[in-house]
């Protein structure tokens, strides 16, 4: 009996350490990137989570580039990922979109997006929803809403000035939720009996964060209020479908029609999963981008200067100076340019581009086995010394005559092939028009807050609070 027990320990023990080989050593028809693949199941799931306080390249990739070179393996949320901080391997990773790799996101964050959601669909059905948006996020659309968001910044701005304390990241959020919610589905927050921004925001806390669905977790808060704010979009739905507009009135109207035709391939779950990327989207980034804007302004006085001086320069060129921001006006910020690159630059709101390979590829010596995830990480291609001299220092001049028109090899911040973000211009409308209201009316100065964290994600756990002042006539001094 004995003796049975322990051969039965003995298999035991020794497939458990088969098991635990066999993990760390991925089997692969070549050589696979050197790295570790950590904890079986768990992998390095923890490490990648840790938050840090740097600027520079997340510590996660930053020790590992320097032990295994810029293309490493890893294991995160029980998948084997290939880790690229490499610009060419990014660049083919782009270019070969649907042909060998495919837009794929951790399961977890299929669970919050939605399985319907545009990044996790392909092919002709991702083009579809891709022309679907650039109905509203596009050139011609942004011409025609300009005048909202100038309006809408005035608006803010003006009420900020009467407090005494503004914290920045939560009051751009709510300007710009209430703006794109106002157009994609005529939400008003002051009539409105139900708050749906306040389910994205616990939407948000959970959203970068350990995938642990238990109550009282950022991940399963996060989960609630995903179901509440679905919950609200689907009620809108089903109401529109009730009692259909003459008229169309906003983005939901539209989905509506396309939902109506005989020959549709939208289907509703898909439609409202649209929507609610589409708000989350539109304003969290921005929100984080425009607060690190201010912060950078706020530090760097040489910068703000020469942006007033842009700003104040478009307004004396005007017949009328209280006229508003043209489309022509707008195309000729280049130096608000410049700052918004520098900005997203040093931003890396997105810290890493999640795609899968669709066969075995071969790149500079290794192999990338079928079905691998891989991760384009922005962070270590923006802040990379080769390309960006000193690159943790804020410098919007290294942009001076330098043309973007979507992503390069060496910057990223909107994505890049044909999954580039088609919100990026609408974006740099909401920034650009922003600035120049901030600049040429008011100043600030800060009050607390501004330190900032990254989970991986970033965050501003103490905010960024300011104290605004509308400048004086004729002053054009700003603090």
């Amino acid at each position: 009996m004995l003796t049975l027990v322990f051969s039965v320990g003995a298999i035991i023990a020794i497939s458990f350490a088969h098991w635990i080989y066999n993990w760390r050593n991925p089997k692969c028809d070549g050589q696979l990137p050197p790295g570790s693949m950590g904890w079986p199941l768990l992998g390095e799931t923890l490490q990648f989570f840790a938050p840090n306080t740097t600027h520079d390249i997340p510590p996660f990739v930053k020790k590992r580039m320097e032990k295994y070179g810029p293309i490493f393996r890893t294991s995160i949320v029980g998948r084997p990922v290939i880790m690229s901080a490499d610009s060419d391997l990014n660049y083919f990773i782009f270019q070969q979109e649907g042909q060998l790799f495919q837009s794929w996101y951790p399961d977890t964050f299929t669970e919050i997006f939605g399985r319907q959601n545009v990044g996790s669909l392909h092919g002709f059905m991702y083009k579809y929803l891709k022309n679907m948006v650039l109905n509203l996020f596009g050139p011609e659309s942004l011409k025609k809403m300009l005048p909202e968001v100038e309006e809408a910044a005035n608006r803010n701005l003006q009420r900020w000035s009467c407090q005494e304390n503004v914290e920045i990241k939560e009051s751009t959020a709510r300007m710009i939720f209430d703006l794109t919610a106002k157009k994609l589905i005529s939400y008003d927050s002051e009539k409105s009996p139900e708050n749906l921004r306040e389910n994205f925001v616990a939407f948000i806390q959970g959203l970068i964060s350990f995938p642990l669905d238990v109550p009282g977790t950022a991940y399963h808060k996060c989960l609630q209020g995903r179901k509440k704010a679905m919950k609200m979009l689907k009620n809108l739905l089903q109401e529109r479908c009730e009692n259909p507009r003459k008229q169309q009135t906003d983005f939901f109207d539209y989905v509506l029609q396309e939902l109506k035709r005989e020959d549709t391939i939208l289907t509703e779950a898909i439609a409202l999963d649209l929507m609610f990327v589409l708000l989350f989207a539109s304003f969290e980034t921005t929100s984080l981008a425009i607060t690190l804007a201010i912060k950078f302004l706020t530090d760097h006085p040489l910068v703000l200067k020469q942006l007033k001086e842009e700003h104040e320069a478009i307004i004396r060129r005007r017949q009328n100076p209280e006229s508003g921001v043209t489309w022509q006006e707008y195309k000729s910020m280049t130096f608000t340019f410049q700052f918004i690159n520098e900005t997203v630059r040093l931003a890396n709101i997105v810290p890493g581009i999640f795609r899968k390979t669709l066969r075995d590829i071969k790149f500079k010596g290794y192999t990338i086995p079928a079905g691998w995830a891989v991760m384009v990480c922005p962070p270590a291609v923006h802040l990379n010394p080769s390309r960006y001299t000193d690159p943790l220092e804020f410098n919007p001049w290294r942009w001076e005559g330098v043309e973007l028109h979507g992503a390069t090899r060496n910057f990223m911040a909107f994505g890049g092939g044909m999954r580039l973000c088609v919100g990026t211009d609408f974006t740099k409308v909401q920034m650009a028009v922003f600035l120049h209201s901030l600049v040429t009316k008011y100043k600030w100065k800060l009050t607390r807050g501004g330190q900032t964290l990254r989970t991986p994600g970033l965050q501003f756990p103490e905010g960024l609070h300011i104290h605004v002042t509308e400048k004086n006539e004729g002053n054009a001094a700003a603090e």
